[in-house]
């Protein structure tokens, strides 16, 4: 990252209201969690034939391994002389520590995201943290960049991967969650309930749940269900013509007034659209299987359900109106 990447880097994230709105400042628990990762030299060499990497960012990667580490004292006076404006300073911070962005996207990648598109929205949340950080705070500079790095990176993997681009909100929200959901997991031996989710993260029940079930439609119908499955939404989804009702879980206050719009629909629309989609916490079903359930044929079950959203998008638009 030359300084004209980070010139350019830096005034695209100071010019997103959106991102400085929502990347709210950690507290002290949030830092305390976070490990304090020194980037070592060794680890971001990348032999000649691995071909996960290409040649742009094996360049990279040898590029930014030239340049010197921060001290602990480093940090403090450079944190001085950025508060005062020093615009080569400001510079400096950014470029020392472009190796631990690396190491923590490294973490990231078969997430969904190209490698160098970790690293580069990786790069905005460093960016974010040295416009941020005081020597006030009561840790390293690395342990507070890394939260700013993972919350940019988590951030991009909820919107750019999935098929619905999710409010910023919804997206922190449901990052917190997962990452709540990962610690009990590991605490508990077991798979946490949502009522042990909910209480952990603060949030009420319901909230919980409609993030879970936000979260489970925002993934793209070719993205494998599961970290190690072969089996992928469009398998379930058959019917890949019919449009899903995705613009209706746009963001999380629509998806609230669904349930209102619902009522609108017959009872038999309401079941059909619920097993298609999976609405009541359960997978979403074929137009076969729902047939079968019904006593009808799939091109039969597809009529109703076309019939249905066609109803939901004609309330969607009066109450936009």
């Amino acid at each position: 990252m030359t300084k004209d990447n980070i010139d350019e880097s830096f005034n695209l994230l100071i010019a997103d209201d959106q991102i400085d709105e929502a990347m709210i400042e950690p507290d002290a628990e949030a830092l305390i969690a976070e490990e304090s990762i020194e980037p070592d030299v060794e680890e971001l060499k990348i032999p000649d034939d691995d071909d996960y990497f290409d040649d742009a960012i094996k360049l990279y990667l040898r590029d930014i391994q030239k340049t010197k580490l921060l001290t602990a004292d480093d940090e403090r006076e450079l944190a001085n002389r950025i508060t005062a404006g020093d615009k080569s300073a400001r510079d400096r911070m950014i470029e020392s520590n472009l190796r631990l962005v690396v190491k923590i996207a490294k973490r990231y990648i078969n997430r969904g995201l190209p490698f160098l598109d970790l690293i580069e929205e990786g790069n905005l949340g460093l960016i974010k943290a040295v416009e941020r950080f005081k020597i006030s705070k009561e840790c390293r500079f690395s342990t507070y960049a890394t939260w700013w790095i993972r919350q940019s990176i988590e951030r991009a993997l909820v919107n750019q991967s999935r098929t619905i681009r999710l409010p910023v909100h919804v997206s922190d929200d449901i990052n917190r969650m997962l990452r709540f959901s990962r610690d009990l997991m590991h605490k508990l031996n077991r798979e946490p309930s949502v009522k042990e989710v909910a209480e952990a993260v603060n949030f009420d029940e319901a909230y919980v749940r409609r993030l879970m079930q936000l979260l489970k439609k925002t993934y793209s119908i070719e993205r494998p269900m599961g970290e190690n499955s072969d089996y992928f939404l469009s398998d379930t989804i058959e019917d890949t013509s019919t449009v899903l009702p995705s613009d209706l879980l746009e963001n999380l206050n629509r998806y609230e007034h669904v349930s209102e719009w619902f009522e609108t629909l017959s009872e038999t629309e309401k079941s059909i659209l619920t097993l298609r989609f999976g609405l009541d916490d359960c997978d979403p079903q074929t137009l076969d299987t729902i047939g079968k359930q019904f006593g009808v044929t799939r091109e039969r079950i597809r009529q109703i359900e076309s019939k249905a959203i066609e109803k939901l998008r004609k309330v969607k638009d009066s109450v936009e109106k």
